[in-house]
């Protein structure tokens, strides 16, 4: 990540290297590792927490969401059915709602949506600027401007590229740290692309 982080625009950091990789990958171990788009800033924290992350961690790794994409299941909820008496989330730019109901119809194929509709393909701090313009694509993305305990996180990164530059490539290093192997279990790769 830290190289094709630069390719779009972020800062480089340095990896460590020497940590011990699995010899295997499967696509169902991510269950219950990764947070579900619903997932409120409390559901974040208990996920990110289990890990060893804090918040503030957990707060500067959800900009990673500033590049990619999202199939439409994942936030058509909030378009169509939200909450108790369903329609649509109140919370949402009315604007950014028409624009998605636009590319997500009620009845349509879930297809890819840009995580951030303004800069897409740059790794930069529009994706809190979004959160905080009610422009957040996830649920989990818009908790995050609605609590208390990390809105203020959100602005100061719309305010401090910089700041949240340093905080991603520090949590980064942190999150690699996550279920190191030891001993003789796993490989360390010479070629990260390559398992063996």
């Amino acid at each position: 990540m830290a190289s094709s982080l630069k390719t779009v625009g972020g800062s480089s950091y340095q990896v460590p290297a020497g940590r011990r990789d699995g010899n295997v990958s499967v696509a169902g171990e991510t269950n219950g590792n990764l947070p579900p788009p619903t997932a409120n800033v409390n559901q974040l924290n208990q996920i990110f927490g289990s890990k060893g992350l804090s918040q503030a961690q957990m707060v500067a790794l959800s900009g990673a969401h500033t590049v990619g994409m999202a199939q439409c299941s994942s936030f058509s909820s909030r378009l169509y059915s939200y909450g108790t008496n369903g329609g649509k989330d109140p919370s949402m730019d009315p604007a950014y709602l028409a624009t998605l109901t636009t590319q997500c119809p009620q009845s349509g194929a879930s297809q890819p949506v840009a995580m951030d509709p303004v800069t897409p393909n740059t790794f930069d701090t529009n994706y809190y600027a979004n959160v905080a313009a009610n422009r957040g694509l996830l649920a989990s993305d818009q908790a995050l401007l609605a609590d208390n305990s990390t809105a203020a996180q959100v602005l100061g990164y719309t305010a401090s590229p910089g700041t949240f530059q340093t905080d991603f490539a520090s949590a980064m290093v942190a999150m690699g740290a996550i279920g190191v192997l030891t001993d003789n279990q796993g490989t360390i790769r010479t070629n990260c692309r390559v398992v063996g």
